[in-house]
């Protein structure tokens, strides 16, 4: 807060290290995917390692400020509250993930499936990717699970493999954006300084129209394809109850951290009552839910310390010189938050870095043109899903093809990238809401 007090002169050049992660991420992954044909090229590079190398520029820059200073003001960027308090939420939201497991996910799959008739057996595999991810808060996780049930929805039934893939991959970006537990939603809505329960209610109004235009996109194809009778495998349906406790608490508004121990807890007692998983694999799969984590908090530490530097050197003020030249008005900067986080995204292939990095600015933007957190919050969660959810080279894409891959089945990233009806939706959606209902809002 002591650096925001004093005005900051613009310095262009502060934004260097954003520039020096940029390039050699988005640089060594094009080399790993593209020329030397590394299997998930970008996953393979340490992230840790260059935003190291990123925050090494950073401190090499600013001689006036010694290093004592220099580690004071990454100090106040990693002990923010937000940051604190979105490290606690991963590490819980982790465990909850590990509690309920596989099992889980996949009995919503199969009880959605049983219910309804083999020619909507496309939408109901969105409707359950959709479920799914909002309770589980990973698009990764979600496809993961669900791609192999799309797999064999698609042999026994006509429907194409890259519609069938292409509505799982919807449904998971679905729930990564809204649900409450998701690593995208923990840090727009901490980087942003606004509840849960308010981003929901922002973000809802807008992927609720695009999820309704998804199904009937997904349904009209559906009409004109012959389909057998889907015969779904033995599910338990106790499974369901700790995903429908933690949406129905996340909705109604109750505190995260209750919501998420609610559902652990109850997770806990339901898969040790029905065999599930033994009391040691229980333990071990909690531990590797939490560890799954460390990556992501340990990004949000390095992303807050250098985001921390380049708005002491005034990098900050240099980005809201450029947007407030090139977005005018209410609407133009609503835009802005969105194509810088849609920008980072393209950059990094990975949705939550790209908050991370870009919310400190989003706030900064949302300060200066009136656009309230709830807001900035939803816009900055919005717009990394839809770029994540069609790049070819995004984890998404990358996992949906391996696991396809792994069953058999031959599909790839340019046959599934027409059937992405829910990214694009949710891109009119967007575009819609900024152009005609957020100029309509007063400000706050």
């Amino acid at each position: 807060m002591d650096s925001k007090e004093k005005k900051t002169t613009s310095n262009p050049i502060a934004l260097l290290p954003i520039g020096v992660f940029l390039l050699l991420y988005l640089g060594l992954g094009v080399i790993f995917e593209y020329i030397m044909k590394i299997e998930m090229g970008f996953y393979s590079i340490p992230i840790v390692v260059v935003f190291l190398v990123a925050l090494l520029v950073a401190c090499l820059q600013n001689r006036s400020l010694n290093f004592d200073g220099k580690l004071a003001v990454m100090a106040r960027g990693v002990g923010d509250k937000n940051i604190m308090t979105m490290i606690l939420i991963f590490l819980v939201a982790g465990v909850f993930v590990g509690v309920t497991g596989r099992d889980s996910a996949e009995a919503v799959a199969y009880f959605l499936l049983s219910i309804t008739p083999a020619w909507a057996s496309v939408a109901v595999l969105f409707v359950a990717a959709c479920f799914v991810s909002t309770a589980m808060g990973t698009s990764c996780g979600t496809i993961t699970l669900i791609v192999p049930i799309a797999v064999a929805v698609s042999k026994v039934s006509g429907f194409s493999l890259p519609l069938c893939i292409g509505s799982v991959m919807g449904g998971a970006m679905f729930g990564d954006n809204l649900s409450f537990i998701s690593d995208t939603t923990i840090a727009a809505c901490n980087t942003q300084g606004c509840a849960m329960r308010d981003k929901f209610r922002a973000n809802f109004k807008i992927a609720l129209p695009a999820a309704i235009a998804t199904l009937a996109l997904i349904l009209a194809f559906s009409f004109s394809a012959g389909v057998e009778h889907i015969q779904s495998p033995d599910y338990n349906m106790l499974l369901l109850i700790p995903y429908v406790l933690v949406l129905v608490g996340g909705i109604a508004g109750l505190n995260v951290f209750v919501v998420l121990l609610v559902g652990i807890f109850s997770g806990i007692l339901i898969t040790v009552a029905t065999g599930t998983v033994d009391s040691m694999s229980l333990l071990g799969n909690m531990g590797s839910g939490a560890s799954g984590m460390f990556e992501t908090i340990m990004v949000t530490l390095l992303v807050s310390a250098m985001c921390g530097l380049i708005r002491e050197y005034g990098g900050f003020e240099a980005l809201l010189a450029f947007i407030r030249r090139v977005f005018k008005g209410r609407v133009g900067g609503r835009l802005g938050v969105g194509l810088l986080v849609g920008a980072m995204d393209i950059a990094t292939a990975n949705n939550t870095v790209a908050i991370v990095m870009a919310g400190p600015i989003a706030k900064e933007i949302s300060e200066e043109y009136g656009i309230t957190p709830k807001e900035s919050a939803s816009l900055l969660d919005t717009f990394s899903c839809i770029f994540q959810g069609v790049i070819p080279y995004g984890a998404q894409m990358l996992l949906a093809i391996s696991a396809a891959a792994a069953l058999d089945s031959t599909v790839s990233a340019f046959e599934i990238l027409p059937c992405l009806f829910y990214p694009y939706m949710l891109a009119i959606a967007s575009m819609v809401y900024i152009l005609f209902g957020a100029g309509k809002q007063k400000k706050k």
